[in-house]
């Protein structure tokens, strides 16, 4: 690939999406339709495609191979894990979390989707709106997914009917009223025929609205991140000390909220201490300007005492700051959560224990109603917990920022994540 490809490449807008539905929905087959109608396998994957199509008795070629990698999954024709693929058109590039379809994979969603921009749901045109429908669909709600395609799969087994999709519409419509998605498009699609998906179907005629991929290509998504609340968590503290740099001491992080250029009037918490930017430096040299999600370095005018876990942002724009957290958690281990139980708490770049001090309520992801009375949080749950911090953290809630608005949980003895949560 040439220098000025590969710049364009890299230049290219990236979309993350993931999927969800139910089990034998046909999430995996059409995110293989995708790839192979985009013309995104490989001459060899496709070949062991067609192979293991014929060891398992298909007389077709069975796309959902290229994402069921595990030896169980194609086994039982599921998805255990989250798959990662990814692809890209002259257009954009894609980032694809193919997520598990079984009620006792909903920590696994949530992994998938917690970075996505889009969550795309698969319904089977023969059932219509289920409980893991609406499931999926509260999980990304709770993660605030800006965008939600609506796939209606499988409409060659209902004779492409134009009353059955819109039955299933208007159904989906009357429950995600009570959600907070406020960017829905419906796509009838037969993900094993390709209708719909990224060629327009002959077959359905009375649908004008744009096939998946186009839609993917287009969805705005510029607009997603937070660019009013200037947030820069410090990773990393960069001294050369080398006889070309020998004083240059700058931050480097990922912005995660906000606009910053040179000049700016900024503030470091937790120490107050006010300073101007000097420099915004990035791999290919000094910039204009940095917002989410980018990796730079950013010098000060001021010698300030400034180390990981520290956040730069403006004087008149701060975060909150405390450490009594309100945050709804999705547990991800098999042991329980405890009351009164001890856990590392991990938050952009700063890192503290916590105290488990009230579990206040659990969450049925079926009917969305809180089980006050119901405080066991063991796997794959989702409830609303106080937690205490040993060190005070800055934060912002998951509805405005979801960089700064998230934390994970992680269990002292084993270093496992046990839960990830959004901040209220």
């Amino acid at each position: 690939m040439s220098p000025e490809k590969t710049k364009g490449y890299l230049d290219m807008e990236l979309l993350r999406f993931t999927t969800a539905g139910s089990v034998d929905d046909g999430k995996s087959t059409l995110i293989g339709r995708l790839l192979y109608d985009s013309k995104s396998i490989f001459e060899d994957q496709m070949e062991a495609i067609k192979l293991a199509s014929e060891r398992l008795g298909e007389d077709f070629i069975n796309l959902a191979l290229l994402t069921d990698g595990l030896r169980a999954e194609r086994e039982q024709g599921i998805t255990i894990d989250v798959a990662y693929r990814y692809f890209a058109t002259p257009k954009r590039k894609f980032i694809i979390a193919d997520t598990p379809g079984h009620i006792q994979y909903t920590r696994n969603m949530v992994t998938g989707a917690s970075s996505a921009n889009l969550a795309l749901i698969l319904i089977d045109a023969r059932k219509g709106v289920i409980e893991q429908t609406k499931r999926h669909s509260f999980i990304a709600s709770l993660l605030k997914i800006p965008h939600v395609a609506l796939c209606i799969n499988k409409m060659d087994l209902v004779n492409y009917s134009q009353e059955v999709f819109e039955e299933i519409v208007d159904d989906f419509r009357n429950f995600a009223s009570r959600l907070e998605i406020h960017d829905i498009r419906f796509i009838p699609i037969s993900a094993l025929n390709g209708d719909n998906v990224v060629d327009r179907s002959e077959n359905m005629p009375w649908y004008l609205g744009p096939t998946l991929l186009y839609y993917l290509e287009n969805v705005h998504i510029s607009s997603d991140e937070n660019l009013v609340d200037c947030r820069f968590p410090v990773q990393y503290v960069i001294r050369p000390q080398t006889e070309a740099f020998h004083d240059y001491r700058a931050y480097a992080g990922r912005v995660a909220g906000g606009v910053f250029k040179p000049g700016d009037r900024v503030m470091v918490l937790p120490s107050g201490f006010v300073s101007h930017i000097k420099t915004i430096d990035a791999f290919e040299g000094s910039l204009e300007y940095a917002f989410p999600p980018m990796s730079v370095a950013i010098t000060l005018e001021d010698d300030i005492d400034i180390s990981r876990g520290d956040m730069i942002v403006r004087e008149q724009n701060q975060p909150f700051t405390g450490q009594d957290l309100d945050v709804m958690l999705c547990w991800m281990n098999e042991k329980p959560l405890q009351t009164n139980g001890r856990y590392i708490i991990r938050h952009t770049t700063r890192e503290a224990k916590c105290l488990v001090k009230e579990i206040l309520y659990k969450t049925d992801v079926n009917t969305l109603s809180r089980l006050e009375d119901d405080k066991y949080i063991g796997l794959n749950d989702i409830g609303r917990v106080r937690l205490r911090t040993t060190l005070p953290f800055f934060y912002d809630s998951y509805k405005e920022n979801r960089n700064t608005g998230s934390i994970i949980l992680i269990e002292e003895g084993t270093n496992n994540t046990v839960g990830a949560g959004m901040i209220i």
